[in-house]
């Protein structure tokens, strides 16, 4: 039960990194090289820019705050169900003492087989709760992140931004590098890149100042 309710957490970090559905990734310019805001009476937006979102999960502030949280309250809830384990295993052994048939040995029984039971239910209605929650925070932020590239496009005349995936990879990974070259993206040119903006625009405060180069 330990590794299924880790896994509600890890998995879906994972799923950033591999890009899941969630964690799909989409583009960036940085400040020093996006062209500056201009009447929509100019004419139609006709710039292009990507986006790391894979990059921006795991950057974004409260996603991490969240998360951490949750992976506490996982911990918390396997101690629990560790804790009823033992006392089962317990009963279990007490069960030994009797002969089969008699009256102890009916009740002991009863009571392992109720307990058993309510460990499998609790542990399965955990394991749905924190995976609902868990999809609740990876919608919110994705949202916001949506928000946010559309705002930044608007601002500075983008009218495509694509999803790229800016890991590098593993050259000794055959999965990292069957994951390089489907790549939809071969080539960009790293002006378009507008990760470091997004990322910056979502964490407001915590990272005043200019937009930094990305660093992995």
């Amino acid at each position: 039960m330990k590794s299924q309710l880790a896994g509600v957490v890890c998995v879906a970090v994972l799923a950033v990194v591999e890009g899941s559905a969630f964690a799909q990734v989409a583009g960036q310019l940085p400040a020093a090289q996006v062209p500056a805001a201009q009447s929509h009476a100019a004419g139609p937006a006709n710039n292009v820019a990507v986006i790391d979102v894979g990059y921006i999960f795991k950057n974004h502030t409260r996603f991490k705050g969240a998360m951490d949280k949750m992976k506490d309250e996982v911990m918390a809830a396997e101690n629990g169900l560790k804790a009823e384990r033992d006392r089962i295993n317990g009963l279990m052994e007490q069960i030994k003492g009797f002969n089969v048939g008699t009256p102890e040995y009916k009740k002991l029984e009863a009571e392992v087989a109720k307990a058993q039971g309510d460990f499998n239910v609790n542990a399965q209605l955990q394991k749905k709760d924190f995976m609902e929650r868990e999809a609740k925070v990876y919608l919110q932020v994705y949202s916001e992140i949506e928000k946010a590239v559309e705002q930044f496009a608007r601002e500075h005349r983008i009218a495509v931004v694509h999803r790229f995936d800016g890991e590098p990879v593993d050259n000794s990974d055959r999965n990292q590098i069957l994951r390089g070259i489907t790549k939809p993206i071969v080539y960009l040119e790293p002006g378009i890149d507008i990760t470091p903006d997004v990322l910056k625009m979502l964490n407001g405060p915590a990272v005043a100042g200019a937009a930094q180069p990305r660093t992995r």
